[in-house]
């Protein structure tokens, strides 16, 4: 699965490592001491929130591309 879901990076200096946020999928979040590992962190945190929507019957948000932010 590729990720087609806009990615928040950013530093935490707090937990001293790269957090991953998934604006799209509430909740959908995860973390790495690398840039590198915190994106692929995220490809199975989304492939699991996808998962579990799923298996609960809920709706899974189809990817909007790039968001705006004001």
């Amino acid at each position: 699965m590729s990720i087609k879901y806009e990615l928040i990076v950013y530093w935490s200096e707090e937990d001293q490592s790269f957090v991953v946020e998934v604006p799209e999928l509430p909740g959908c979040m995860a973390d790495g001491e690398s840039y590198e590992q915190a994106v692929a962190n995220a490809q199975l945190v989304i492939e699991q929130w996808i998962e579990t929507a799923k298996e609960l019957g809920r709706k899974v948000p189809e990817p909007r591309g790039r968001l705006m932010y004001a």
